[in-house]
């Protein structure tokens, strides 16, 4: 169990922040929408926050439930309830259909965790040290960066590629998956690639962020994020990202 969860969430813009967090007693999951570029047509009747939405809320009620299945089965239960729900002129056989990265951890006699696309579960343990749990196939993509918005719509969901929740529940499978002893983890956060920046692209450790997480809060770890990029801009992309640090100390 968790003696205490916290967590904040911040948008990057104007636009709604497609971020979610949720939670429960032993149990944190963070979705993190992708937003399509600009004109490119998902074939979808919904945007990335319905989808986020409703796949947030079917994992929580898997997760709620104490359901034992592994994270993968109980990740690939909530893609297919969530694909079910979308309406018939929606075409779920389109690459760019609304999509999502996924972290999740749930914490009984061990420590298990889930990653799926760009988010990162980094484990605090007793002794002080930190181990990053991250999906890095978005990095591996033939050719390097910058891509073309053919070569990720090609690799999505595809063999070599790089695996998101959308509508293909056998993206799950897919999952970076592990566990750890509990009685040797102190605490776990979890985050969003809008906040992992600040140890990927701007040099922190993930002890320093933990630390900062742990004594002043998930508010003051975005904020970091904030100042870093106002002060030395983005290393590619958006300046700013929807940005989402989560914090679950556990019970010892």
């Amino acid at each position: 169990m968790f003696a205490e969860i916290t967590y904040a969430t911040r948008p990057g813009s104007r636009r709604p922040n497609e971020d979610l967090v949720v939670a429960g007693p032993s149990w944190i999951v963070v979705l993190d929408g992708a937003t399509a570029a600009p004109g490119v047509d998902g074939g979808c009747a919904h945007d990335v926050a319905w989808l986020v939405g409703r796949l947030g809320g079917a994992l929580a009620a898997r997760l709620a439930r104490d359901d034992a299945a592994p994270l993968a089965e109980v990740l690939e239960s909530a893609i297919e309830e969530t694909r079910a729900a979308h309406s018939g002129a929606c075409d779920l056989g389109n690459p760019d259909s609304p999509s999502a990265t996924v972290a999740m951890v749930r914490v009984g006699g061990r420590v298990e965790y889930l990653v799926l696309g760009d988010s990162t579960v980094v484990l605090s343990q007793v002794g002080g040290q930190a181990v990053a749990v991250s999906d890095d196939r978005l990095e591996r993509l033939p050719g390097g960066r910058p891509y073309s918005l053919e070569l990720v719509r090609r690799m999505r969901n595809a063999p070599g590629g790089f695996w998101v929740a959308g509508a293909r529940p056998e993206a799950a499978r897919h999952s970076v998956t592990g566990t750890a002893d509990a009685g040797e983890v102190r605490g776990v956060g979890v985050f969003t690639d809008g906040v992992a920046r600040l140890s990927e692209w701007y040099g922190w450790s993930w002890e320093s962020v933990l630390d900062v997480l742990d004594c002043r809060g998930a508010e003051a770890v975005i904020a970091a994020v904030r100042e870093l990029e106002a002060t030395r801009g983005p290393v590619r992309g958006k300046r700013h990202d929807d940005a989402t640090a989560a914090w679950g100390r556990l019970m010892h």
